[in-house]
């Protein structure tokens, strides 16, 4: 997946989709179930894990962005796809559905990474 400019927004792509499931059926469901301080006082075990699965997940989703527009500006990514892949990086799910169109235009994108 990583082979190709197209493969690298595929992969970026499809961990920042996982880190949004993470996020969203993981972290934030704890924050209700598990409202429980650690330490009294201090925030409970459920809004350190939103804190901290969001924190990567935001970390991802800039980097999804950069690599997103480093291909495209290189030439190896349609305007169309640009606008799509921006639009699939704010919907749940979005990147998976997004994939199998930047699949069907990976084989016509010649250049490798690091070649």
């Amino acid at each position: 997946m990583f082979k190709s400019p197209v493969g690298w927004v595929r992969g970026v792509g499809f961990i920042e989709g996982v880190s949004a499931l993470i996020l969203f059926f993981g972290a934030m469901p704890l924050k209700y179930l598990v409202a429980w301080p650690l330490i009294e006082g201090q925030p409970t075990f459920g809004d350190n894990a939103v804190y901290w699965v969001g924190a990567v997940h935001g970390g991802l989703f800039v980097a999804y962005a950069l690599v997103t527009f480093s291909v495209w500006g290189a030439g190896h990514l349609p305007s169309k796809l640009l606008g799509l892949a921006a639009v699939a990086s704010i919907i749940p799910f979005g990147p998976f559905v997004l994939d199998h169109k930047l699949k069907a235009i990976e084989p016509r994108d010649k250049a490798s990474v690091g070649g």
